[in-house]
């Protein structure tokens, strides 16, 4: 009974809870949560500070490595708030150098405002070259049978110096085999041929083992950075890399090549094809425009294995303020 009154009452109010549940709550604009934004830019505005004069004086060769992060709402939204922050670092930018570094900079404060893993060791560490402790323990196996088969070939080729036949005893320790019987050569040669039947399947299980990591590794060095794999086919990989020259000797070494007038041997076919050439109509200036920077960005994949600099096409996809820098 008291649960039909309670119905009934419901029945008869509708409009007044209906009312109550959707009433809209009125939020001030100048409350805690406006406050919290702005705050939240601050602190990224400073990291990204951070992250750019940090850039600015690291080496290429020192950046960390920046992996690839989830494409989520939040990190989204992370990249579109620190754009516009980017503009008055880029109208103060001279060279192409100084872009990159500014773009480098903000894509390290996007991962450290997420949190995102960073590689501070650099890009120039090489891989691993840790061995298993089952492989260890399988090539300490594989030495001490070679050890013993070359024992028992001694001792069935003659040879009975005390510390031999104590090996072959030790051989064959708990399978009631002496060495006074008759059939004991037979039975060293059948012993020799167990171990190395033994040492072939330890050497098959390292060598697949080998093969299987090899494979392993490259198909992960072929999503992450191709360019490392292609030259670890080409020759074997070195750890670490030599000096790198300096900007004085980089713009010597072209412009001795590309500036420096040359006299080239004036032969009569060069005036022939000058003739022919005569009519042919110039090409127009080539322009470049932020739109078509923006294009190939576009059409670039993510996360493919970046270059010297360390900047995958995500970022350039991203910030979109550096379009209008990089077609100048």
């Amino acid at each position: 009974m008291k649960m039909l009154r309670l119905r009934m009452r419901h029945a008869e109010h509708p409009a007044s809870v209906d009312a109550a549940v959707n009433t809209p709550v009125l939020v001030d604009s100048n409350d805690d949560g406006t406050v919290a934004q702005k705050l939240e830019l601050e602190q990224m505005r400073s990291t990204l500070d951070e992250a750019i004069l940090e850039t600015r004086s690291t080496p290429l060769e020192n950046r960390p490595r920046l992996f690839c992060i989830a494409l989520s709402k939040r990190n989204r939204a992370i990249v579109r708030a620190l754009n516009p922050m980017l503009v008055t670092y880029l109208e103060a930018s001279r060279d192409l150098c100084e872009t990159d570094s500014i773009h480098f900079g903000a894509a390290l404060a996007v991962c450290r405002i997420i949190g995102a893993k960073l590689s501070t060791a650099g890009r120039t560490t090489g891989q691993s070259s840790a061995i298993p402790a089952w492989r260890t323990r399988i090539e300490e196996r594989i030495a001490k049978a070679r050890a013993l088969i070359g024992r028992l070939i001694c001792f069935r080729s003659g040879n009975t110096r005390p510390r031999i036949v104590r090996t072959v005893r030790m051989a064959f320790a708990g399978t009631n085999v002496s060495l006074s019987q008759p059939d004991i050569m037979q039975k060293l040669t059948k012993r020799i041929d167990d171990l190395k039947q033994r040492n072939a399947a330890w050497g098959k299980r390292i060598r697949l083992y080998t093969e299987r990591s090899t494979r392993f590794n490259q198909n992960r060095l072929f999503q992450s950075d191709q360019k490392r794999l292609y030259r670890s086919l080409e020759r074997p990989m070195v750890s670490g890399t030599g000096p790198v020259p300096n900007q004085a000797d980089t713009v010597a070494f072209w412009r001795s090549l590309w500036s420096e007038p040359v006299n080239h041997n004036k032969g009569p076919w060069t005036e022939v094809l000058a003739c022919q050439c005569a009519g042919i109509t110039p090409m127009d200036p080539v322009i470049i425009t932020p739109d078509d920077v923006t294009e190939a960005a576009r059409r670039a994949p993510n996360w493919k294995s970046p270059g010297l600099d360390g900047l995958h096409h995500y970022w350039l996809k991203r910030f979109m303020v550096c379009h209008a820098v990089l077609a100048r």
